[in-house]
């Protein structure tokens, strides 16, 4: 019988699975969800019109079912309400008694003491086991509760007054002058579904109207609005709001997502070159490029294991940060790429991904004497009293460019350079600016460098090297 029923406001049963250890029911699919889903998505915007249409379905399907073989629904709450995809209310859950009897509830679970808050006090108390038409309308008062306030029943007393459920519940079966109910703030334009609300959940059961009044009344109040009563006419109207909602709820998460992969490309152009990080946007291999003359710059903190010895990690960490927001703030004004820092170890080059002539070795050595004078005026916070010893090296030559790996990737130099860059570091002294011949013979084309000549020196893997002391620039 319960298979055969078919209204517009009533969620078909299409057939049940008895089989042990489960039972299952199958019903028609409501792809909105239930009201309680849909009152509790703060995205969807619900004008009192919606509300009304919403409280009228639920009417309508209560009024099938009392004039119906089965008298009465028994389970009504908010949860039992689906929205289908054209945002009709269809009630589920009503008939079977004998099914829903069968299951063991555990009285004291939460689950079971949430699910009380929507019966009658009369059913709470126990004089009525299996509702009756009065209890489905003490119900339906509940969820016009939640309808008007989009918060679950008896919010404003588990918030403010810190009661928990049972307390609740005790009250209600207590009853009293006036008895314990839910209390909400209710807008003008919805007063009038507040009354029908408080009227619905009056203390004696002979005091509370019948689904058909109650539907007589909200049609009142819907003609008011303007609402033609016209089934299809407020299917558009709630399709129509609907999109509206979702037109802004697209617009605002097209606005974060642009927001979003703005703060990824600044941060892919401070991992990768912007030329190189473009490439891989559009979804282009980047192939290994050779650069014929680069200057590589490498520097290092003297003795800073000692100084890691003396700090904590979050210190060291802090230090690190420090100085190299420090140095990184430097290198903006020259024509350079940070290529990486490991550990104390900072590493530039000029002249790629963007050629440049033979300025790169220039840039290199204003650069590198700029962070000698800012390394002069750096105080590490947790040892303000010391102050760091920088030594760099440079050398230029020709190197090999490329992305590695696919998870992470980095773009790196490859080639002997590179190792003699870091031999020059190396192979420095604290706060003198250490490089190779092949940089100083072309920093020598600028006529406004001072450089002095070291010597000779022997130089690991490299042999003996002659090599100089970029000491200072001229206007």
């Amino acid at each position: 019988m319960i298979r055969d029923i078919n209204h517009a406001n009533l969620a078909r049963l299409c057939g049940a699975c008895l089989d042990a250890p489960s039972k299952v029911l199958v019903g028609e699919y409501c792809p909105k969800g239930t009201l309680q889903d849909l009152l509790g998505n703060a995205q969807i915007k619900l004008d009192a019109q919606f509300k009304f249409s919403l409280a009228i379905d639920i009417v309508q399907g209560m009024c099938f079912l009392h004039d119906s073989h089965l008298r009465r629904h028994g389970r009504l709450k908010s949860s039992c309400c689906l929205i289908d995809n054209r945002f009709t209310v269809k009630l589920a859950d009503f008939g079977l008694q004998t099914l829903y009897s069968n299951i063991t509830v555990d009285k004291s679970s939460q689950e079971y003491l949430n699910e009380c808050l929507w019966a009658a006090p009369e059913v709470l108390r126990g004089d009525v086991s299996k509702g009756t038409k009065e209890a489905d309308m003490y119900s339906f008062g509940i969820v016009l509760q939640e309808i008007i306030t989009r918060e679950s029943p008896f919010y404003n007393e588990i918030l403010d007054c810190h009661f928990f459920i049972p307390d609740i519940l005790a009250k209600v079966i207590k009853g009293g002058n006036p008895p314990m109910r839910p209390s909400c703030e209710v807008p003008n334009s919805l007063t009038e579904l507040h009354e029908l609300m408080q009227s619905c959940w009056a203390e004696d059961p002979e005091g509370r109207p019948s689904f058909q009044s109650i539907r007589k009344d909200l049609k009142k109040i819907l003609a008011r609005f303007g609402e033609s009563g016209n089934l299809l006419d407020s299917l558009l109207r709630r399709m129509e709001l609907y999109a509206n909602n979702l037109e802004k709820l697209v617009e605002e998460k097209t606005h974060e997502l642009r927001e979003e992969k703005k703060k990824s490309e600044e941060l892919l152009y401070q991992i990768l070159p912007r030329s190189v990080a473009e490439r891989l946007k559009r979804g282009l291999r980047v192939e290994p490029e050779e650069f014929e003359c680069v200057t590589i710059y490498f520097s290092d903190i003297c003795g800073f294991t000692n100084i890691s010895a003396r700090s904590s990690p979050m210190q060291v960490v802090d230090l690190l940060n420090d100085l190299y927001s420090c140095f990184d703030a430097v290198i903006d004004a020259y024509d350079v790429y940070k290529v990486e820092t490991i550990g104390d170890a900072y590493m530039v080059v000029s002249g790629l991904p963007q050629r440049n002539g033979n300025k790169h070795a220039e840039q290199i050595a204003l650069m590198s004497l700029a962070l000698l004078r800012a390394i002069d005026t750096f105080r590490m916070r947790h040892l303000p009293g010391e102050k760091l010893n920088l030594r760099i090296g440079l050398h230029s030559g020709s190197v090999c460019a490329g992305v590695v790996g696919q998870k992470m990737p980095r773009y790196c130099l490859f080639g002997d350079t590179v190792n003699t860059a870091s031999r020059m570091e190396s192979h420095g002294e604290a706060l003198k600016i250490h490089i190779s011949d092949p940089t100083k013979l072309i920093l020598d084309n600028f006529l406004t460098f001072n450089i002095q000549k070291r010597g000779d020196i022997e130089v690991k893997g490299k042999g003996v090297m002659s090599t100089y002391w970029l000491l200072a620039s001229s206007p």
